[in-house]
Formats: C-alpha cells, sequence, structure tokens
C-alpha cells in the first residue's frame, strides 16, 4: 500500500528495509514532482513506522531509488513501544481492555528548522556567498544526478532556515486554541493540522500516519478500543481537515486519501490468552476512502459479498491506487526517474481508478 506495488521485490525482507525495494509513492512524488517555495516536495509525519521491537517498517524509503531521494521525514514525537493511538488523549495498550494510558514525558515537537543563537542572518548569508563561490568553481566539472540532488536538499535547507514564514508551516504552536481543539490536541490532530498547512504552503505530497505500526492491529479487544481510542481521534482530526481544506479553497486541488496497509478477517477471533474480548486478524482486502481532489463524493464503487470479505465487483489493485495518485498529483503516464545510468523506471504499473474523479 506504501509502495503501490503487489508483488515483492528481489530479496524483500520483513525485518527491515533494503535497497531493493520498490520506492514508496511518498519517495516516488518527492522525486518526480517539481518543489515549490523550496519546500521539500513530499513529506512522512509524525514518525518513521516502526515495529515495537525497533524494527523498521518497509516500503517507506525510496529503495531502489536511493537513500537520497527519500521524501523528508518529520520526526515528530518519540518512538514509544509501550502505548498505541492518539497521545495524550487516546493513548492505550491493546492487552489492557479499556485503560487509558497515560505516558511519561510525551512531546509532540516540530524540528527546530532556525538558526542556531550563534549564528546571526549576516554571518548565514557571508556562509551562502562562500558556498556560491565554491559551487561557481566546481562549475565546469561534470554534472552527475547526485550533485544535482545536493544542490536541491541544499536549496531546500537554506528556505528553511532562512524563511519565518516557511517555518511555521512545520509547527503548532503559533495555531490558535479554537482550531487546535477543531482537529484535536493530540497526535491524529496535530498531524492533520500540520499536513494542512504543508499543503498551504506547497508540499506536493504529504503522507500522515495515524499511530505508530501497531495501533491498528486490533487482533482482541476490537470493539471497545476503536470505539472509545482509535476512531474518535480520527474522525475528529479527519472531519477538521476536509472541512479546513474546504473553507480555504484548498479541496478541490488536494486528494485526501486514507487507507490501512491491510484489512481485517470478516470472522471474529478469540484469542484467550491475550486478550479479554474478541477481534479481527489479517486480511489481504480493504476498503479506501478518497475525498477531495476532483473526486466524485458520496459514492460506493464496488462491492462484497454477503460477509464483506472478497470484493464480487470492480476490484482494484494497489497499482491502481498508486496511479490515482500519481494522476491526483498531474502526472503523465510516461513519467519516470531515471538511475545513476540512466536507465528510466516508470512509475504507473496500473490505471487511475475509473468513475472516481
Amino acid at each position: 500500500m506504501l509502495t503501490g506495488r503487489s508483488i515483492l521485490p528481489a530479496g524483500f525482507s520483513n525485518a527491515g528495509p533494503k535497497p531493493t525495494d520498490w520506492p514508496s509513492i511518498a519517495a516516488i512524488a518527492n522525486t518526480v514532482t517539481a518543489q515549490r517555495n523550496n519546500l521539500p516536495p513530499a513529506v512522512v509525519l509524525p514518525e518513521t513506522l516502526i515495529h515495537r521491537t525497533g524494527r523498521v517498517i518497509p516500503g517507506q524509503f525510496a529503495g531502489e531509488m536511493g537513500a537520497h531521494r527519500d521524501p523528508m521525514f518529520l520526526e515528530l514525537c518519540a518512538f514509544n513501544s509501550k502505548a498505541y493511538g492518539a497521545y495524550p488523549t487516546h493513548t492505550f495498550h491493546h492487552q489492557q481492555l479499556g485503560e487509558r494510558l497515560k505516558l511519561e514525558n510525551f512531546k509532540f515537537q516540530a524540528p527546530n528548522l532556525s538558526l542556531p543563537q550563534e549564528m546571526s542572518s549576516d554571518r548565514f548569508q557571508d556562509r551562502l556567498k562562500l558556498m556560491q563561490s565554491l559551487t561557481r568553481q566546481r562549475a565546469e566539472l561534470e554534472q552527475v544526478a547526485a550533485d544535482e540532488d545536493f544542490d536541491r536538499h541544499r536549496q531546500r535547507a537554506v528556505s528553511l532556515l532562512n524563511d519565518p514564514s516557511t517555518q511555521r508551516a512545520f509547527e503548532v504552536d503559533h495555531v490558535d486554541a479554537k482550531t487546535q481543539d477543531r482537529y484535536g490536541r493530540n497526535t491524529f490532530g496535530w498531524s492533520l493540522l500540520i499536513a494542512r498547512q504543508l499543503v498551504e504552503a506547497g508540499v506536493n505530497l504529504v503522507q500522515v500516519n495515524l499511530g505508530n505500526n501497531e495501533s491498528w492491529d486490533t487482533h482482541g479487544n476490537a470493539f471497545r478500543h476503536l470505539k472509545e481510542f482509535l476512531l474518535p481521534p480520527t474522525d475528529q482530526a479527519v472531519s477538521a481537515l476536509l472541512d479546513d481544506l474546504d473553507e480555504r479553497g484548498l479541496l478541490d486541488s488536494t486528494l485526501v486519501v486514507m487507507a490501512g496497509e491491510m484489512g481485517r478477517t470478516p470472522r471474529l477471533s478469540k484469542l484467550g490468552q491475550f486478550y479479554k474480548e474478541p477481534g479481527r486478524d489479517h486480511w489481504g482486502t480493504q476498503s479506501v476512502f478518497f475525498a477531495g481532489g476532483g473526486v466524485q463524493g458520496g459514492q460506493a464503487l464496488g462491492t462484497t459479498d454477503k460477509i464483506g470479505a472478497y470484493p464480487v465487483t470492480f476490484a482494484q489493485t494497489p497499482e491502481n491506487l498508486g496511479a490515482t495518485i500519481y494522476h491526483a498529483l498531474g502526472l503523465p503516464r510516461e513519467t519516470a526517474w531515471h538511475d545513476l545510468n540512466g536507465r528510466p523506471h516508470f512509475i504507473y504499473h496500473g490505471d487511475p481508478i475509473p468513475g472516481l474523479m
């Protein structure tokens, strides 16, 4: 779901990312879309997806494109292996039925994008002039893709360090109390609020991870935890995002996609040794929610069998999901990224979902 590819790449391992992995949709958008306002084309927040054991989840990165093409990851909250959900208001553990947890020393904090205190604006400009002089001296040298990527990253860094208005897009402290209450004062609400600010500032694609890796892994105690901990902050934050985008005139030009890494089994399971109440296990079929970006709202595309296990009509694939996002970004069918040997790698592996837009 993160890469828009159904077939596993050669050498794939769930133990962690590899340089031979398929690139994520965010990494592709970061590479093939034009940056605006010197902002990164793609941003992922509020944290990298990490399993509770510390294993980094594959599929999030640039993979075979090279790490220099990773999207920008905003690590806004520290990794926590003992609790799930929307910190700090809806924090829980799957095996502790109905218990709201408190995290010690929890912080949701934007990265420090300001200049160091000892670095004045004049001194910063002097360093830029020196760097530009060195750049001119190597202008006659052969330019390679890595150099171009370095230049692009450097331009973004200069913009972030030197433009207070750009820095504010990555923060929530300056946002009025009413707006924060509207989104929810937790990691889900703050993350979607920052996402709206980034879109408004000119970021092309923002990926928001609603909860760390196992927040939605409801093998047990599913119904109570969904009702009390997971769905309320999600409903509040997503509704606020859609309303906010609409009120600002951005919804028609912004595609909002909400999906999971998998679905859940249509039948209940009981794992009494771990959970007091039933849940659902992993399932390869799921529904995906789309809004904005030209989507014709208020419709359900496709049908399932009577227990919601398999699609009966209009079945889609991760490749079609990826193609839909690339289409919404205005990328033509022939769009490709090129490796260091100049070989093109085309990004479309499916078709945009028909009838959606």
